[in-house]
C-alpha cells in the first residue's frame, strides 16, 4: 500500500544543503523530529534526498510516495549458496563471514591482484567526477562532501568483464543480464560518501521508469581493488558493523525479498579515506533483466 503526502521543496532543499555539508543522515533526521516531523517521516524524507544525491537521481518535487509493507521486512534465504568456499566458473570464492541483518556475506578471492589492477586501468581514462543534483537548478555539480570519480562500464563490455560479469551471476545463482554493468569508484584522501539505500525508491518518475523496466535492485556487491591505508570502511550504522577494505575481497549484501519489500538495515555508507585512496567495483542485481533508459530512447 503507498500514500502521497507534501514534501514542501524548501524543506527537501535544507535536507540537501545539511547532507552536503557533511550532516549524518541521523542527525538530520533528528532535527526535523525536533520540528514535529513523525520519525517515520523524518526517515523517509532524509533516505529519499540521501539516495537521489548518492545515485544522481532526481531529487523528490513536492511530495513522498510513501510505501507501508504489509508486514515488517523478513528476509528470503539468501541467494549465496551454503559452505565456506563457492566455486564460481574459473575461481573458487572464499565466505569469511556470513551476517543475518541485513543478509551479507564478506567474500575473499573474489578477482585476483591483476584483475584488480586491469580494472583500475581500463577505469581510469574514463573517470569522471561525481557529481550530486543541485535542487535550484536542476544541474549536476561535483559535491565536496564526496569527491571521488566514477564511471560506469556496459554489461559484457570487453573480455575481462565479461569473465567478471559471469563469475557473478554464478555467485549469486540468478542470469548475467540481472545485473546492470561495473560502475568502478575512486576515493582520494578525504573522500566518502553519505549513508544511502542501494535500493531504489519510487519517489520519482526515473526510478518508478527502471522499476518498471527491469524490476527492483536486490543485492549489490562491492569489490575492493586495493588495500586502503587508512579508513574507508563500508559501514552499516543500523546493525552497527563495518567492513575494511582489503583488495581482492568484496562485501555482498540483500535488501529486496519475493513480496517486493525492502530492507532498511542495508542502509550503508563509505568512510571517509584517511589515508592512501580506494578503488571499489560495485555490481547492482536486479530482479529481472537490466534495461538501461539508452535502451529504449534509441
Amino acid at each position: 500500500m503507498s500514500v502521497t503526502v507534501p514534501f514542501p521543496n524548501p524543506v527537501r532543499d535544507w535536507i540537501v544543503s545539511n547532507l552536503q555539508r557533511g550532516c549524518t543522515v541521523p542527525d538530520v533526521v533528528a532535527e526535523l523530529r525536533t520540528n514535529n516531523v513523525s520519525p517515520d517521516l523524518a526517515q523517509a524524507m532524509v533516505a529519499s534526498v540521501a539516495h537521489a544525491l548518492t545515485t544522481r537521481s532526481p531529487l523528490p518535487d513536492g511530495q513522498l510516495v510513501l510505501y507501508e509493507p504489509a508486514v515488517s521486512y523478513v528476509a528470503d534465504p539468501s541467494r549465496l549458496r551454503g559452505g565456506s568456499v563457492l566455486h564460481c566458473v574459473d575461481r573458487d570464492i572464499h565466505v569469511l563471514a556470513r551476517m543475518e541483518e541485513p543478509t551479507a556475506a564478506l567474500l575473499g578471492n573474489v578477482i585476483s591482484i591483476r584483475e584488480c589492477e586491469q580494472l583500475i586501468e581500463l577505469a581510469r581514462p574514463r573517470l569522471r567526477p561525481s557529481t550530486v543534483v543541485d535542487p535550484a537548478t536542476g544541474k549536476d555539480v561535483v559535491a565536496d562532501h564526496r569527491s571521488s570519480e566514477g564511471m560506469f562500464f556496459r554489461l559484457l563490455e570487453t573480455p575481462l568483464l565479461e569473465k567478471l560479469d559471469r563469475r557473478v551471476a554464478a555467485l549469486t545463482g540468478l542470469p548475467v543480464e540481472n545485473g546492470e554493468g561495473f560502475q568502478i569508484l575512486h576515493y582520494p584522501a578525504g573522500a566518502g560518501s553519505t549513508p544511502h539505500f542501494d535500493f531504489l525508491q519510487p519517489t520519482n518518475v526515473a526510478n518508478s521508469e527502471s522499476i518498471a523496466r527491469s524490476g527492483q535492485r536486490i543485492s549489490t556487491l562491492v569489490i575492493y581493488l586495493n588495500d586502503v591505508l587508512a579508513g574507508g570502511e563500508t559501514t552499516f550504522p543500523q546493525v552497527g558493523w563495518s567492513i575494511s577494505p582489503q583488495q581482492g575481497n568484496a562485501i555482498y549484501f540483500e535488501y529486496c525479498n519475493r513480496h517486493g519489500q525492502t530492507d532498511p538495515a542495508s542502509l550503508h555508507a563509505g568512510g571517509p579515506v584517511l589515508k592512501g585512496e580506494k578503488w571499489v567495483a560495485t555490481k547492482w542485481i536486479r530482479e529481472r533483466k537490466f534495461v538501461p533508459r539508452s535502451a529504449v530512447m534509441a
